[in-house]
Parts: structure tokens; sequence; C-alpha cells
């Protein structure tokens, strides 16, 4: 199980033209090939009347399912640069589909591949990544005494309070990195002099906005 993956913000598509062609890349999510075919006939359905719908999808914890194709394009000029993109960025579970409308001037080799290259990576861009890191759930239950320090600890550590029950005693529902959990669980026990105790519930990936750095 991965302990953290990037992936898309959400499904989207950008335009660009280019030398009086339009490409316009559509992008989604999708959990295995069968999805990804599916999207890829929906885009081919909606631009039917296009000249090209190239498209490139990298699927599987581990990338196992890679695919191009160039859909009439020479051959390497369009799905193959598409790919690599998605692969420079290390993304999960992602297919392109780039349609083009052909505007009378041909493009060569190299205006082709940097053309399908920019049409996914600009819209990557406008459409926004997002990095997922697996969290485990983690219930901390204290005395009511003990709150105000607990909560501090959390603001500083930046440790997501899921829920809070209050009853003969306050139990915090916790998202934790998977990374983590062993440091805070000593930490808090620490703090609280053993003070505490905890149950683990479930595991599951929290999203948020990933910006590459510069």
């Amino acid at each position: 199980m991965l302990t953290h993956y990037l992936t898309i913000k959400t499904n989207g598509e950008h335009e660009l033209e280019i030398k009086k062609s339009r490409f316009i890349c559509q992008l989604a999510r999708v959990a295995d090939e069968t999805s990804a075919q599916k999207f890829i006939a929906a885009c081919k359905k909606k631009h039917y009347k296009a000249t090209h719908n190239c498209s490139a999808y990298l699927i599987g914890e581990h990338d196992e399912y890679q695919r191009a194709h160039d859909d009439g394009e020479p051959v390497g000029t369009a799905g193959v640069p598409m790919l690599e993109v998605l692969r420079r960025e290390h993304l999960k579970n992602v297919v392109a589909v780039t349609t083009r409308y052909f505007g009378g001037i041909k493009l060569g080799a190299g205006g082709l591949i940097r053309a399908y290259s920019n049409s996914v990576s600009q819209a990557l861009a406008q459409i926004g990544l997002v990095e997922g890191k697996l969290q485990q759930t983690l219930l901390a239950t204290i005395d009511y005494a003990q709150l105000g320090k607990v909560n501090h600890y959390l603001e500083t550590e930046n440790i997501a309070i899921i829920d809070t029950t209050y009853l003969t005693q306050v139990t915090l529902t916790l998202s934790i990195d998977q990374n983590r959990l062993k440091s805070v669980q000593t930490q808090l026990t620490d703090l609280l002099a053993g003070q505490v105790a905890f149950k683990l519930g479930d595991k599951s990936y929290h999203e948020i906005a990933y910006h590459r750095p510069k």
C-alpha cells in the first residue's frame, strides 16, 4: 500500500491553439484500465469530427499499466510524449486524451511532439495536482484537564482533529500520517505522563493541494 501518491486535483480539460490547430487535452482520474478505455471512448464520441484523439494513461501503484496511442499521427509524436509528461510528474491513475482539430498547417514531427507534450503539461498546470498521504485514524482518550495541553500540541504538530467526543473523558479522533504514528503516540504519552489511552481506527488517504518545488 502506497504511503503517498500524486494525481490530478479533479477531472478537467484545457485547450491551446498552435498554428491554427486546436489541441484539447482532457484529463481524468481512473482506477483501472477499463475506466481509462471508457473515458477514451467517451472523448472520441464527443469529438468524433476531430482529426485525431490521441491518448495515454498511467495506472497502478507501481505504474503497471502504461499505454500510449497516436490515433493516426506519425508514430511516436503524440501518445508517447503525452505519457512521458505523466511519468515525469510521477502521477498515479491518470488518463489523458488530446483531441486535435487540424488547422491546415503541418507542424512536423518535432512540432507535434512539443504540441502534444505541452497540451498535457498545460492542462495539469491549469487543473492542479494533489498529494494523497496514507493516514491512520487514532483515537486518544484523555482527561478534561489535559485538553488544552493536547490541543496546543496537535496545533503545533499540524495534526488534524476529525472528531471530539465528550463523555466521562474526552476522546479525540485524529488523522495522522502513517510514518508519524509511533512518534505521535510516544510524544503524547510523554506529554501526559502516560495518562492517555489509544485505539487505532481505519487507514485512509487524505489529499491536499500539491505545488511542485521550483
